[in-house]
């Protein structure tokens, strides 16, 4: 009988150090090796404040954009978060499987259907918002509020 291969599992992130005295060469000019390092940073700060949840950065997304857009549907979902409409379902059937999302008949369009917190996962985005937001400013906070603005939109602007 032929084993199965175990399910894949990320290895632990950690921090991508800089290492005083070593030649980093053409990775110090480089956006993208420096937006690396810092995304692990804030990856890890979001870890933290999700610990325990089940919840990914994209899974974060939906439910914050689905609170903030009651009814919003699947397909638009799909363009948020960059991935498929098909994959948006299956998103959503594992937000309603754990009771914090439902699908709802939408009023002008009686086959369409959108997207709604429940209660108990209002309650839990709630408390989310407010760990990432501070394990997130606990990160950022070697910025100044002037520093942190600016890079904010010059991330947005970098992102398109």
């Amino acid at each position: 009988m032929r084993r199965r291969p175990a399910p894949y599992r990320p290895r632990a992130l950690a921090p991508i150090e800089r290492v005083p005295g070593l030649d980093y060469d053409v990775l110090d000019d480089l956006l993208g090796y420096s937006l690396r390092r810092a995304q692990v940073a804030m990856f890890l700060a979001f870890d933290a404040a999700t610990r325990g949840l089940d919840i990914t950065p994209p899974r974060f997304t939906a439910l914050v954009v689905i609170g903030a857009n009651p009814g919003i549907n699947q397909s638009v979902l799909g363009r948020v978060l960059g991935i498929a409409r098909s994959g948006a379902m299956a998103l959503t059937d594992w937000f309603e499987a754990r009771g914090w999302v439902e699908r709802r008949r939408r009023g002008d369009d009686g086959r369409a259907w959108g997207l709604h917190l429940t209660r108990r996962g209002e309650r839990l985005v709630a408390r989310m918002k407010e760990s990432v937001r501070r394990h997130d400013r606990r990160r950022a906070a070697v910025l100044t509020a002037a520093e942190r603005r600016e890079l904010l939109r010059l991330l947005n602007k970098l992102a398109g």
